[in-house]
């Protein structure tokens, strides 16, 4: 997922500047450097390792499983929970991760200890001489340093009293209940001694970015009064800082760190477990045998498997490392360059991150953050990561065309279109009628059986999954070559799907899980990885015995031990996810704490100009810049923070009513950007190393690749519908649609090819169209306005003119929570009512008219317009009604009439100048 996606930069940089592809060993140590933590531990510290990877994967599973509540034993509360994840993380973060010694790193690795030593003894009582021992204790570990082949004593002192930090809350949860907001000095002790060994363990598995930004927001925090006067705050001493950021749930234990338990470590170990199970190459020999054959077919390959993975993974690095390894060398074969073979791949596995259902971690928090449902965060996020990957392959293509590229040699006749399209039709109504069949069926055995519907549905999983093996043990799943200097023959399709049939079950379960029966993510992941656990412990002994093959006592031994490997790798994976979300709960209990927030806001609009497109330029290039050294996750929690609130009521203040899902996404996306965007960009310094590029080029063309990921959260700021946002089933299938059209649009004209090459006026007249195909709004709303204003004195007359139901737009001022005056537009949903006084006061509203200006003198609690916003004593200053306006689609039809004659004249072009045709590879 997306949090261990952060390498050691500046190894990473000098092997990719080596302008030599990796070999397979190499790469493998490249990932586990950057994953899993790269001490190579050998002996009985390496099995001590393991043997806590393996623990904090048992215990991960037992909490999120009913059995401690059937059982009445091992039942722990979120908070308890909370301390056991971080121990774990903490002390593996120090066994598996040595630091790494740059003059930089060991700089920053001396320096945060001294000043937070600083301000710890600033905010405490005199006479307190164990912080500056604390400090100093740490900055010695550091300078003895952190050899890479084994464990110091020094390492084992902080990878335990790490620990022991962490697990306090729960040791002392009875004691820190009775005296809340009140800190001995026993919690002052270990508070202070926790953030410094989380900070350190941050600047080792994640590098020292994320450490510098939670150390600044912590000197901001004790250093208040003495910071500018717009930010400015009262002094807060030490027992109140460590109280509210290690004792409470307002910091370290707050709800990332809770998300990345509940939820985030499951969905990492059903990843694991999926592809220890041999997924992971099953998804990319279907790619291989469904694309290979296309023009640069192998990049429509890496495109279609990284979005596969990226349904099980979120992380940019893992992706590029696993695919890439396969999909790299092939499309230099057909023709890519090693920065157009790297680009490719760092785009589509950068994008595995906005691919629901797992999202990078941030699908679970946003459910959080924003306070909807699990299933609504992934309905809205779902429509724009499928537009982004099929503008990507179209992007692919429209490269192929430019060189005239050919793909891949298959090994069979294929045949006639016209069958092929009648075959994928029937195949198509057999899976409509099946997802009938069961999502009926399910419901008619749980109201038959409502006791033993459970283990009915098991049995029913067991035999379809032992159909699904007994179809694989008849084909074998083919190896694809990575390298060499012969053509690559693709696999046939058929025998190649039918391979691996039974690794979607898992999915299948995870799914059903979460949108049909509306568990819990937690609960969803879990059962989702048991069926995945069962699947690995039985598929190898059950082939062996389909095939006749023998050896049955021996591929039971080996289902266990990729077992046992697949929890420790999922375990692993998790360091750097649990450590980061733990530092970034710093941020976000310093925001709180301080009231930032508000005086961000002030920032932002005094350098926006209060403009809504300026600040959005603002919050993505925050986003960006925070992002060249965060992780994703981490990134998504300090922006979304620090800005979204002030997005949203900045927005309100200049008429844009911005849904807080959509300003959340917005942030997440240029979080993820980032991994793309040079001089940082991860993920292409990883693309590099494995392609012999230039990382610096890999990373510009990748930035060009994902300017459509960098266009679509501008757009559904502005346009909802393509969040799905109050949008039925028909309308979404038109939005999708458009949107998709218009994508491609916009992705031929950034590069600079659609039937020929552009040249300026069709690329200028492409975007037009793109924009106008995303907002049709924009031009219907200049010809005919969606409002008309009525003085604020008629909003009864105004309320009566409307249907019930219908919103009317008011402004408002008056004065915010802190004595501010603040003027903004929302929405008023109108009552039911005969007059427009009984629909206004349906609605929550009630106002009094002095002259020509209107009051509201009482706004009903919970009532709609309570939760739009409004209070009392605010004074109307416009009222909006919405008027007739004629259907914004129609905007379309001027833009598709100025395609059809782009395409007319590209055509002409085309057929005057035809391309030789390249040979294939």
């Amino acid at each position: 997922m997306s949090d261990k996606d952060q390498f050691q930069a500046s190894a990473v940089e000098n092997e990719a500047a080596g302008k030599a592809g990796l070999s397979q060993s190499e790469i493998d140590e490249l990932v586990a450097s950057s994953d899993t933590g790269g001490r190579s531990a050998s002996g009985p510290v390496g099995m001590l390792i393991v043997g806590v990877a393996l623990a904090w994967s048992l215990f991960q599973l037992w909490i999120a499983s009913p059995i401690p509540f059937i059982l009445g034993f091992g039942v722990f509360n979120d908070t308890e929970a909370r301390a056991f994840h971080l121990a774990f993380a903490l002390f593996l973060g120090f066994m598996a991760f040595p630091a790494a010694r740059t003059p930089v790193q060991l700089f920053l690795g001396i320096a945060v200890p001294l000043v937070l030593t600083g301000l710890f003894w600033l905010g405490a009582d005199p006479g307190n001489w164990w912080i500056p021992v604390v400090g100093l204790a740490v900055v010695a570990a550091v300078v003895l340093g952190s050899p890479k082949d084994r464990v110091p004593i020094w390492e084992w002192a902080m990878a335990i009293i790490g620990a022991a930090s962490a697990l306090y809350i729960y040791f002392a949860y009875e004691g820190i209940a009775n005296r809340v907001g009140a800190p001995i000095t026993q919690d002052l002790v270990v508070g202070v001694i926790g953030l410094m060994l989380l900070l350190e363990a941050t600047r080792r598995a994640l590098g020292p970015a994320l450490m510098i930004v939670a150390t600044v927001f912590l000197s901001y925090t004790f250093l208040g009064p003495y910071m500018p006067q717009l930010i400015a705050h009262s002094a807060k001493s030490l027992g109140v800082v460590i109280n509210h950021q290690w004792i409470t749930t307002e910091g370290v234990f707050g709800i990332a760190l809770g998300v990345s338990t509940s939820f985030v470590f499951l969905f990492v170990l059903f990843g694991s477990l999926l592809d220890k199970a041999g997924a992971g190459n099953y998804f990319i020999q279907v790619a291989f045998s469904l694309m290979g054959h296309m023009r640069g077919g192998p990049a429509k390959a890496a495109v279609v498997s990284s979005a596969m993975t990226g349904l099980i993974s979120g992380s940019s690095i893992a992706n590029v490392v696993t695919t890439g390894t396969f999909t790299i060398p092939l499309m230099k074969k057909v023709g890519f360059s090693s920065e157009k073979a790297g680009a490719v791949e760092v785009a589509s596995s950068v994008n595995g991150q906005i691919m629901p259902p797992v999202m990078g971690a941030a699908a679970f928090l946003m459910v959080e953050y924003v306070g909807i449902p699990y299933f609504d965060v992934v309905k809205h996020a779902f429509l724009p990561a499928v537009i982004s990957y099929i503008a990507l392959v179209y992007i692919v293509h429209l490269e192929a065309m430019k060189q005239n590229m050919q793909g891949l040699p298959r090994a069979y006749t294929p045949k006639p279109i016209v069958q092929r399209l009648i075959g994928m039709a029937f195949f198509v109504a057999f899976l409509c009628v099946l997802s009938f069949g069961v999502y009926y069926g399910m419901g008619w055995i749980r109201t038959v059986f409502p006791d033993t519907a459970g283990y009915i549905v098991f049995v029913f999983l067991c035999l379809v999954y032992l159909g699904l093996l007994y179809v694989a043990s008849k084909e074998e799943i083919p190896t694809l070559e990575k390298d060499g200097d012969g053509p690559q023959v693709l696999p046939l399709p058929g025998p190649t799907v039918r391979s691996g049939l039974h690794f979607i079950l898992p999915v299948v379960v995870l799914v059903w899980a979460l949108m049909v029966d509306r568990l819990s993510p937690g609960l969803s992941a879990f059962w989702a990885a048991a069926f995945m656990i069962f699947i690995l412990v039985t598929q190898r002994p059950l082939l062996a015995i389909m095939r006749n093959a023998g050896g049955i006592a021996s591929e039971i031994r080996n289902g266990f031990v990729d077992l046992i490997d697949g929890l420790v790798t999922g375990a692993r994976n998790m360091i750097g996810i649990g450590i980061a979300t733990a530092t970034a709960g710093i941020i976000v209990g310093a925001v709180s704490q301080t009231g930032v927030g508000s005086a961000l806001a002030d920032v932002v609009e005094v350098l926006s100009g209060g403009n809504i497109l300026a600040i959005l330029f603002l919050t993505a290039i925050l986003s960006l810049i925070l992002g060249m050294g965060l992780p994703t996750t981490a990134n998504y929690i300090v922006v979304s923070a620090l800005l979204a609130p002030v997005i949203v009521q900045l927005g309100q203040q200049n008429g844009l009513i911005v849904p807080l899902i959509a300003v959340h996404l917005f942030v997440f996306y240029f979080g993820i950007m980032a991994d793309v965007t040079p001089p940082v960009g991860l993920a292409s310094f990883a693309a590099a190393a494995v392609s012999g590029g230039d990382p610096i080029k890999t990373g510009v063309v990748a930035f060009f690749y994902s300017l459509r990921t960098a266009a679509l959260p501008f757009l559904f700021i502005f346009n909802t519908d393509l969040l799905l946002i109050d949008v039925g089933w028909a309308q979404g299938i038109l939005v999708f649609v458009i949107a998709t059209v218009a994508m491609l649009l916009f992705a031929a004209a950034t590069q600079g090819w659609f039937l020929t090459r552009n040249n300026i006026l069709e690329t200028v007249a492409l975007l037009l169209i793109a924009f106008t195909l995303f907002r049709p709004g924009f031009w219907m709303d200049m010809v005919a306005p969606p409002f008309e204003d009525v003085p604020p004195v008629e909003i009864a007359q105004a309320a009566e003119e409307v249907s019930p139901g219908q919103d009317l737009r008011l402004q408002v001022s008056g004065l915010n929570a802190i004595g501010e005056p603040v003027t903004f537009v929302a929405l008023l949903p109108v009552g039911e009512g005969e007059t427009g006084e009984d629909r206004l006061f349906a609605s929550g509203l009630e106002y009094v008219v002095n002259g020509d200006s209107v009051v509201i003198d009482n706004v009903t609690f919970g009532s709609p317009a309570a939760e739009a916003g409004f209070d009392w004593d605010q004074t109307v200053e416009r009222v909006m009604r919405p008027k007739a306006q004629p259907p914004k689609e129609l905007m379309f039809i001027p833009a598709l009439a100025l395609l059809a004659l782009i395409v007319l004249w590209q055509r002409s072009r085309a057929r005057k100048n035809p391309r030789p045709k390249q040979a294939t590879a």
